[in-house]
C-alpha cells in the first residue's frame, strides 16, 4: 500500500516561514480534505510535496511508498505516481495537448505508448470531460477558461493515472455542471483506481460531491484541526472563528500563497516543453 508521511515539516519561501511542523499521512484510496484560510499554507505543502523549486525543506522529511521523496527532482516524483492539479495553470504555446500527454506517458511507461491505443484514450478521457473535440489539437492551456484550464488539469489525471493527486482549488472558476462533470471524474478515479486524494477547497458543497474522510484545518502553517467529512461541513456552516478560540491559533498576516502566481505557477515548464518538443520528433 502506497503511503504518504510527512514528519514534522517546515517550508520557507524567500526565507519566510510559511509551514512550522506539519504531521500528516495519506494512504492509498484516501481522500483528505486540507482547509483553512488564504495564506495559511495549503498550496505551500501541496507546491512542496510536488517539488516547486521556490519552496526550501528547512527541517522534516517527505516519504512516498517508502521513498525519500525531497531527494527527487519533479519528474521522478511524478514517475513515483504523484500528480499535482494546479490552481493557476500555466498556458505554454507551441506543445499541444496530444503531444504533452503522449510524452508524459511515454515517460511513465518507459516506452512509447501505442498510438492508436493513445488517441482512444484520449478522446474518451475528452468525452468524460465534456471538453470540445479540438482538445488534442489545441497548445496547452492557450486561450482556455478559467473552468477549461480546470477541467484540462482532470483529463491529465486520468490520462496519467497517479496514485497520488494534489488537488489545488481545482473546482475555482467552474460552474455548476462542470463542478459535477469534475467531481465525477475524481470519484470514477477514486473507485477504480483507488488513487489517494489530497484536496484543497474552499467549498463544503464540492466536499459533499467528493467525501473527504479526513480534513484537516491549516492555520499559520500548522494543522490546528482535525476531523472527519463533518468537520468541514461545520467550518462551512460557522466559519472558523470557534476554531481560533478552541486552539488559540490566529490566522497568518502575511498571505503568501496569493503571490505563487507571480513566483510560478508551473513547475518545470521548459522540461516539459523539451519533452514534447522531443517526442514530436520522433
Amino acid at each position: 500500500m502506497k503511503t504518504l508521511e510527512i514528519r514534522n515539516l517546515h517550508v520557507t519561501v524567500e526565507d519566510k516561514e510559511i509551514l512550522k511542523g506539519i504531521d500528516l499521512t495519506v494512504r492509498e484510496n484516501e481522500v483528505h480534505a486540507l482547509m483553512g484560510p488564504n495564506g495559511n499554507g495549503k498550496s505551500t505543502l501541496l507546491s512542496t510535496i510536488m517539488g516547486h523549486p521556490k519552496y526550501k525543506v528547512t527541517e522534516g522529511s517527505i516519504t512516498y511508498d517508502g521513498k525519500d521523496i525531497l531527494t527527487m527532482p519533479v519528474n521522478e516524483r511524478s514517475l513515483a505516481g504523484i500528480f499535482l492539479a494546479m490552481q493557476y495553470p500555466q498556458e505554454i504555446p507551441g506543445v499541444t495537448n496530444s503531444d504533452f500527454l503522449r510524452a508524459a506517458m511515454n515517460a511513465r511507461s518507459g516506452k512509447p505508448v501505442p498510438l492508436f491505443r493513445f488517441i482512444k484514450e484520449m478522446e474518451k478521457t475528452i468525452e468524460d470531460l465534456q471538453m470540445k473535440p479540438d482538445l488534442a489539437h489545441r497548445f496547452l492551456n492557450e486561450g482556455f477558461s478559467g473552468g477549461e484550464k480546470k477541467r484540462n488539469e482532470i483529463v491529465q489525471m486520468e490520462m496519467l493515472k497517479p496514485s497520488l493527486a494534489l488537488l489545488d482549488e481545482i473546482d475555482s472558476g467552474l460552474d455548476v455542471d462542470a463542478l459535477k462533470i469534475v467531481a465525477d471524474a475524481l470519484n470514477r478515479c477514486h473507485e477504480e483506481q483507488h488513487m489517494a486524494m489530497m484536496v484543497v477547497s474552499h467549498y463544503e458543497r464540492f466536499y459533499e460531491s467528493i467525501h473527504p474522510q479526513f480534513t484537516h484545518v491549516l492555520v499559520d502553517g500548522r494543522i490546528v484541526k482535525e476531523g472527519d467529512g463533518d468537520l468541514a461541513r461545520r467550518i462551512d456552516a460557522e466559519g472558523y472563528d470557534w476554531i481560533y478560540q478552541e486552539t488559540g491559533a490566529q490566522p497568518s498576516a502575511e498571505v503568501e500563497e496569493e503571490n505563487i502566481r507571480h513566483v510560478s505557477a508551473s513547475i518545470g515548464t521548459c522540461a516539459v516543453r523539451q519533452a514534447a518538443e522531443g517526442a514530436n520528433q520522433k
